[in-house]
């Protein structure tokens, strides 16, 4: 059975769906959530599943010692899930082409630095954008620049505002992003 890593800073959704998902199949588990965030709410949410959570602070993510914790779980995918962190290019370098983000915008757009969550979405309101959506890409050493794995679109309209547009992306990203992590999985046999 493949093994999947997390790592998360917020609410947890995305994570505890894609517990959830897994959950359902005999193709993976997730083996531990690791988070930077000792309020996150993600801890909660994972709790009642009893993973191992992992925090962590900055520094040591830097350094070795979450490298070597994750080494020691052997994850067929590291899934960055809501983490806000730029990811080390120490884990990039020991596991390439093993780690995954979700942006809630369609790449290259409204990528990089800073751009996450609610500031994304008033990005793409201020922009009068027709459309948005989700990308799944492969992890770098910069924000939001790995390749592109898979975009999922929604339409948009006059009358969405911030919070509709967040309700539309959270709906994509509950949807496709453990269907994506599945389909990367069964590629990687």
């Amino acid at each position: 059975m493949k093994k999947i890593v997390i790592f998360a800073s917020g609410s947890g959704t995305n994570a505890e769906n894609i517990i959830q998902y897994f959950k359902k199949t005999s193709s993976a588990r997730v083996a531990a959530v690791f988070t930077n965030n000792p309020k996150a709410g993600v801890i909660t949410r994972v709790q009642k599943y009893n993973l191992p959570i992992e925090i962590f602070t900055k520094s040591q993510l830097f350094e070795n010692e979450v490298l070597q914790k994750v080494q020691a779980l052997q994850p067929d995918l590291i899934v960055l899930a809501g983490f806000l962190l730029q990811f080390p290019s120490n884990i990039i370098n020991a596991f390439p082409n093993k780690i995954i983000n979700i942006h809630p915008a369609l790449l290259p757009k409204y990528g990089g630095k800073g751009m996450y969550g609610m500031h994304v979405h008033q990005a793409v309101l201020d922009n009068k954008e027709l459309e948005t959506g989700i990308t799944i890409h492969y992890v770098n050493e910069n924000y939001d620049e790995g390749a592109i794995i898979d975009q999922q679109r929604v339409a948009l309209s006059a009358v969405d505002t911030v919070p509709t547009i967040a309700e539309k992306i959270h709906e994509l990203e509950q949807e496709f992003f453990p269907i994506i992590i599945e389909r990367i999985l069964n590629q990687s046999i």
